[in-house]
């Protein structure tokens, strides 16, 4: 690692000082990179007079929007640490984490409040408004001498413009933010990340997949999971990308307008959302007779397979240059579709306790299947492997966490007694070093005669099946079941009994291409979608 990520933001914004950085898709909101240095200017008055401490905590519970991102930076900028919260969190749980994490000052969406100002919260010195950063709550002691600095102008220009950074250099060994992986938790984990690990993941990130000034983005993962945090804004701002972020939920309708409108450089994503629009936009193309016996005809092949990546491209703008994955395993059929045809794709490992980024490679060098090989930085191990070399994927170096807040247990649970990180992924690792995740430790089955049985990939191949949308194995009393949610098409075109017949034929195909010892007894259709986390993940705790 060369410099902190301040270092690159600083001289984006000094050399695009009126040129556009961030804003809200279809809202007025926007900011040029001088308002972003002059709205941080304001947040940093704001903290000295309110006494703010280098090292005191602020919460943020908001949406995705402009004003999210431009807060974040003022906070870590004048080296106080950033608590971020996801606004799915239910209240209560909301409520509990801001008290557990210690925050002095809360920036709160209108959404969130709603819901939130019902709870009990501890004493805070401020709550802020991530509308338009007005006080909803100021305490007394403040009242009548800093209400006025957020609005007030600023004289600051490029001319006179400082480092961001408050007071010079910050350490890059020190707290940078606490992230919550879970807001339901009998004790939270609040994982502390370091100002190391985040500058090490924003020049990764610009090694794996280059960002030029002035190239967009689309922001739809997010910002409160270090995922959508890293791709949709720390990394490419620091290159000098100007980002829009959706505010709304990006229903796909939303999704594919506003890439329409954009025409992004950059496409990062869960790999739920690039299945989706294969489905709906490849899968009846690559259905047809005819494409199917071109698409391995030596003359023609090219001319196919050309035309179905410009197809998933103009989906996505037109424009893109790269699509990064992470999140979750990418199908496989999915997957070849996109390498077959040369899409620009890396699929990365990553986890919250890593800021996020543990592999990841440019598309050139992507090994099918693959997560990439460890990132500049860190290392790879595995624990205690199998005979096929599998084992507990382990990893170290500058991105990992600093621990769990006020949560030693939890700590010490998560590494080894020589300092690896238990990542409670299980897999192996090629002679390139490049990581193959088979599952995660928790939801892996054991055979009756002792075999390790994945339901990640028995659900690759049940999502293929007809009229699947998405799917989860489960184990009953030793069998095997499937739980399936039906996509649109087929709930339309077939009754309950017509799909209860088309889950049948589905299973016969499905143990067909299983071994015997991981073969579904039975498949089951869900009324509703499954409850995923913020990365698109269903919430397999939730399902027996």
């Amino acid at each position: 690692m060369k410099h902190h990520f301040f270092h690159y933001m600083d001289l984006v914004i000094q050399n695009r000082w009126q040129d556009v950085a961030f804003a809200d898709y279809g809202e007025k909101l926007q900011y040029t990179h001088g308002e972003v240095a002059q709205q941080i200017e304001r947040f940093h008055k704001l903290f000295r007079e309110m006494g703010i401490q280098e090292g005191d905590k602020i919460a943020i519970a908001s949406r995705n929007c402009s004003n999210w991102v431009v807060s974040y930076m003022a906070i870590l900028s004048y080296k106080t640490v950033a608590v971020t919260l996801l606004q799915d969190f239910k209240a209560e749980d909301l409520a509990k984490l801001v008290k557990h994490s210690d925050a002095k000052m809360l920036l709160v969406g209108p959404f969130v409040w709603r819901e939130l100002q019902h709870q009990e919260l501890p004493a805070l010195e401020a709550i802020i408004s991530m509308d338009d950063f007005s006080f909803i709550h100021l305490d007394e002691s403040h009242k009548g001498r800093v209400e006025h600095i957020m609005q007030e102008e600023s004289a600051l220009t490029e001319n006179t413009f400082f480092s961001l950074v408050k007071g010079g250099t910050i350490d890059l060994d020190s707290l940078a933010l606490i992230n919550y992986t879970s807001g339901s938790t009998g004790s939270p984990k609040g994982v502390m990340i370091s100002h190391r690990s985040l500058s090490n993941n924003v020049e990764n990130g610009q090694h794996i997949l280059p960002v030029e000034p002035g190239q967009r983005v689309v922001s739809m993962l997010p910002l409160a999971h270090m995922f959508g945090q890293l791709a949709d804004f720390l990394y490419p701002f620091s290159a000098g990308a100007t980002i829009y972020y959706l505010t709304k939920t990006p229903t796909p309708s939303i999704l594919l307008k506003a890439m329409a409108d954009i025409k992004p450089y950059l496409v990062a994503t869960v790999p739920l959302v690039i299945e989706k629009i294969h489905k709906k936009k490849l899968d009846p193309l690559l259905s047809k007779t005819v494409l199917k016996i071109c698409w391995h005809t030596p003359l023609v092949m090219n001319f196919i397979r050309n035309h179905v990546r410009k197809s998933l491209v103009k989906a996505f703008g037109g424009q893109v240059r790269y699509f990064l994955c992470g999140g979750a395993a990418m199908n496989p059929v999915v997957e070849k579709c996109l390498m077959d045809v040369n899409v620009p794709l890396s699929i990365g490992f990553g986890m919250t306790e890593c800021g996020p980024l543990v592999s990841g490679l440019p598309p050139k060098y992507f090994k099918r299947r693959s997560c990439g090989a460890p990132v500049p930085g860190m290392e790879a191990m595995i624990d205690n492997p199998n005979e096929k070399g599998e084992g507990e994927i382990l990893v170290r170096g500058e991105n990992v966490m600093m621990g769990y807040y006020k949560n030693d247990e939890a700590t010490n649970a998560a590494f080894t007694e020589d300092g690896w990180l238990r990542t409670g992924d299980l897999g192996y690792m090629d002679k390139k070093q490049n990581i193959f995740i088979r599952g995660r430790i928790k939801s892996m089955f054991l055979g009756a005669s002792g075999q390790n049985i994945y339901p990640e990939e028995i659900e690759d191949k049940l999502n293929n099946q007809q009229g699947v949308a998405e799917s989860l194995v489960v184990e009953r009393e030793g069998k095997l079941i499937g739980l399936v949610f039906p996509d649109e098409d087929a709930t339309k075109k077939f009754s309950l009994d017509g799909l209860k017949t088309l889950m049948k034929e589905n299973l016969k195909k499905l143990n067909d291409a299983l071994p015997p010892y991981s073969r579904v007894h039975n498949i089951e259709i869900k009324e509703e979608p499954f409850e995923k986390t913020p990365k698109k993940s269903i919430k397999r705790f939730l399902y027996k």
